[in-house]
């Protein structure tokens, strides 16, 4: 059965468009037409004047709904967290596990295969933060569980067969070989809680790591003699890079520096949300810690940043606020920014033809009003 979605405004190549239908059908957009050309008998879903975008995609959700996924790292965990973050525009999503042991790792991705063959809405894949990062930048990190990259670390996050796997690593405690290596495997290989050097950092990009986690965060800064990871990453205009855009991990300022380095386009929007998204609980233990909202921002005891408390919604909102851009440009840093970056832009992260009818409904400050994942429609 073809359903219209008629009477809104549609973003269709980086504008809002009158006049127009998106016709879904088998969970797919099937065609965009003039809204006059849909045929008489067929369903329609009023719009209401409203603005349809593409559904979010966030890179790092480490948990919502009074979930943490290195905690449940099953089927109903993630269920449970895309459920949390849908109801702010999220239709895509990887569940995050930070620094862990190994058999967390194997534990998260054998949880994502299932939960894909189970067809749980949402899911992509799996971002796995750690554990082979740098000490010297953990943040919240525990340092007990960083550990090298050895051959059982290289199996644990090459496991997933189906969706998407994205591993934050420190380039400076692999080698470019390794870094080759993934990505050859089909990892997307990011730079985060890194002390490395520029140099350090460009050999990775060149063996094929094409992002960095959270940027400015937990990583080497530029400075007037050593570019470090923050210069190596807006040098490089192919690598995406991340933002969490609360107004706390990064100063405004800062993220509207970078964005005079490298087009907006290579900025994703990402959330590294808590178990808090979603819930009126606005605290939670993290191995062994306890993590309170103070301010809109997740920390612990020391005050040391512990995730976000971020849904996308905000995010999107944040960036126009904060960053001096258009509603159009911060909805595709939050969608077809990520879904390039992953390497799925060919089945989402826009709207147009033969792409999965992945949706969020907005009024005019942005707020969600309701989403479809592959053409099931569901109100905020």
């Amino acid at each position: 059965m073809t359903v219209a979605l008629v009477n809104g405004r549609i973003l269709i190549d980086s504008a809002f468009v009158g006049g127009q239908a998106v016709l879904i059908e088998a969970g797919r957009i099937a065609a965009i037409a003039a809204e006059g050309d849909v045929p008489a008998d067929m369903e329609r879903h009023d719009l209401a004047g409203q603005r349809l975008a593409p559904g979010y995609i966030d890179l790092q959700v480490n948990g919502g709904g009074g979930v943490l996924f290195n905690d449940m790292p099953t089927v109903e965990g993630i269920a449970a967290i895309g459920a949390a973050h849908r109801r702010y525009g999220t239709t895509g999503f990887l569940p995050t596990l930070i620094s862990d042991d190994l058999s967390v790792v194997r534990a998260g991705v054998a949880a994502v295969e299932a939960a894909i063959a189970a067809g749980v809405p949402g899911v992509l894949g799996i971002h796995i933060e750690g554990p082979f990062l740098n000490v010297a930048r953990k943040g919240i990190h525990n340092p007990a569980k960083i550990r090298a990259l050895d051959e059982d670390g290289i199996a644990a996050v090459t496991g997933l067969r189906h969706g998407r796997t994205l591993v934050t690593l420190a380039p400076e405690k692999t080698t470019p070989a390794i870094v080759r290596r993934l990505v050859e495997a089909g990892v997307v290989v990011a730079a985060g809680h890194t002390a490395g050097t520029y140099r350090q950092i460009r050999d990775a990009l060149d063996q094929g790591m094409s992002g960095f986690t959270h940027l400015f965060n937990a990583m080497s800064p530029l400075t007037s003699r050593e570019p470090g990871a923050v210069g190596a990453a807006l040098e490089d205009e192919a690598a995406c890079c991340g933002l969490i855009v609360d107004g706390r991990h990064v100063d405004p300022v800062t993220m509207r520096l970078a964005l005079r380095c490298k087009p907006a386009d290579r900025f994703a929007l990402v959330t590294d949300a808590m178990p808090t998204v979603g819930m009126a609980e606005k605290s939670f233990v993290l191995q062994g810690h306890r993590i309170t909202v103070v301010d809109g921002v997740c920390v612990n005891e020391d005050g040391t940043l512990a995730g976000s408390d971020l849904d996308m919604a905000r995010a999107v909102r944040n960036a126009v606020a904060m960053l001096d851009i258009g509603a159009e440009t911060a909805i595709g840093m939050a969608s077809d920014t990520p879904a390039r970056f992953l390497g799925v832009a060919a089945d989402r992260g826009r709207i147009a033809p033969g792409l999965a009818a992945d949706f969020v409904l907005l009024d005019d400050a942005l707020n969600v009003a309701g989403t479809w994942i592959a053409g099931a429609f569901e109100a905020a």
